[in-house]
């Protein structure tokens, strides 16, 4: 039995903002709360019970820096 290395590219298995993003606003849907209330207070106060563990959501979303998160959306905003 051949043992070689396998090269791992983390940074290929990274998901975007937008890529979480939209997979906790589909939890939050899922459990049938309003996703852009519970984003929002979760932006605004970074307590992560805004956002439902369904989905492995509320890890995906703490994985993120915030401010980083606020600072692309706003350039997205404005890039359109």
């Amino acid at each position: 039995m051949e043992k070689a290395t396998i090269m791992f590219d983390a940074f290929k298995t990274q998901k975007t903002y937008k890529q979480i993003l939209t997979e906790v606003y589909n939890a939050l849907e899922e459990k049938d709360y309003n996703p852009i209330d519970q984003l929002v207070g979760y932006l605004i106060s970074g307590d992560p019970s805004y956002i439902t563990s369904f989905n492995n959501a509320r890890t995906l979303i703490k994985g993120v820096d915030r401010d980083e998160l606020i600072a692309e959306m706003l350039k997205e905003y404005i890039a359109k």
